[in-house]
């Protein structure tokens, strides 16, 4: 099939679905896109006549799904007979348009899983010194991070051995507008609690999804991402709402309480726009941090920043089935009641609340902002000073932000 895009295409429906026909018998389905990359970008995408069957972006050219394994992004499963579509996002349309041609073949014996190896097992950084709070622990992790089921370079192993090398207990793994990684989370043991998530993204906007909620519809509008989500018992943050050309741009009628107010991508934090926001957004923002980490060399390590959630420690899943400190579900909940804080690094300085204290590590010299706009300077590596109710934070003498918590 060939064809052509033009701006006005773009700017008249945003998604496209081109229809194709799948024949009875079919072991194999394969598509490939092509178009002049150096032009513009166009996202690919699968749906089938049961839904939903993957999401690559503008991460590839090309996927096949057999019942037995499909291209990372995509859902594996029986290629059933009748009309199927390919998904094209007209992401990026130059003026003059831009041509591009869809390969579509069918094949009888499924392709064989490609078998990757192992990275090996590294130690764990040991775990700081906190003390717990009523029975709940503080645990350290991301909730932001991508593998090869998007835009990602890494397995899902590998980068949950990243994770662990980095001192984390629980990371979230947030592939874009698919949810093709999450069988695959509990079978890796690597000492770190993998949560399932997948990030909504359109280019008008990006959200984190926590949970298995199922596949979120990226093409309905965001009040439904928040209604899925709160359906099926998961929770939604906004992504990096001031992220270059990912900033939030998205009609809302009713805002999550959970934001990715940390990002990698704030990359002077004397710039207090993020803190801003947060303050516009709700005055009870539950504020978490995420690396948004795609491949080493782009974007922060995971942990940086570091999310800190007092979570129970329930030591497994209601299902029984985890791989880390803690149980996905706990962080989870330990998220819903607000029970946060976000740091440079798992080693950066800290700032915890112990009830009507804070705990401060590590911050000798910095000064702590207390939502009343009150400052003190801290004292010392490990200091224990009065909370009042709100968000407090620590800050340099030039007011770089440093440690948030709720």
């Amino acid at each position: 099939m060939r064809g052509h895009w033009s701006l006005d295409d773009r700017l008249e429906r945003i998604l496209r679905e081109v229809p194709f026909e799948v024949p009875p018998g079919t072991a194999a389905v394969h598509v490939k896109l092509s178009y002049d990359r150096s032009q513009g970008v166009i996202d690919l995408g699968c749906g089938a006549p049961g839904g939903f069957r993957g999401w690559s972006g503008g991460a590839r050219d090309e996927y096949t799904i057999t019942r037995d394994w499909a291209t990372p992004g995509y859902l594996p499963g029986e290629p059933e007979a009748g009309t199927w579509n390919v998904w094209l996002r007209l992401h990026r349309i130059p003026p003059q348009g831009l041509d591009y041609t869809l390969d579509i073949s069918f094949e009888r014996a499924a392709p064989p899983e490609p078998v990757a190896g192992e990275p090996p097992h590294g130690e764990r950084p040991p775990r700081r010194d906190i003390p717990d709070v009523g029975g709940l622990r503080w645990y350290a992790g991301d909730f932001h991070a991508h593998t090869v089921h998007s835009d990602g370079t890494l397995t899902i192993a590998e980068l949950a051995e990243l994770a662990r090398g980095r001192g984390l207990d629980f990371l979230a793994v947030t592939d874009h507008n698919t949810t093709s990684h999450h069988p695959w989370l509990a079978t890796i043991d690597r000492g770190v609690t993998l949560i399932p998530g997948q990030e909504v993204t359109t280019d008008r906007g990006h959200a984190n999804v926590f949970g298995e909620v199922g596949w979120v519809d990226f093409r309905e509008p965001a009040d439904s991402w928040v209604e899925h989500a709160e359906r099926a018992g998961g929770l939604i943050s906004i992504n990096h709402p001031l992220g270059g050309d990912c900033a939030w741009l998205l009609p809302i009628s009713r805002r999550p309480r959970v934001a990715e107010v940390w990002s990698s991508g704030w990359w002077d934090r004397r710039w207090g726009a993020p803190l801003a926001w947060a303050d516009a957004w709700r005055d009870d923002v539950i504020a978490i941090g995420g690396s948004d980490f795609h491949t080493h060399g782009s974007d922060g390590l995971p942990g940086s920043p570091t999310t800190w959630v007092l979570a129970e420690n329930t030591g497994a899943e209601p299902s029984g089935a985890h791989a880390g400190p803690v149980g996905a579900h706990a962080v989870l909940e330990g998220v819903r009641a607000g029970r946060t804080a976000v740091s440079t690094g798992p080693g950066g300085p800290l700032l915890l609340r112990l009830g009507d204290e804070l705990l401060v590590l590590d911050a000798d010299g910095l000064v702590l902002v207390r939502p009343d706009g009150t400052r003190q300077v801290v004292r010392g590596e490990r200091a224990l000073l009065p909370a009042i109710d709100g968000p407090h934070r620590l800050e340099t003498y030039e007011n770089e932000v440093i440690a948030l918590c709720a």
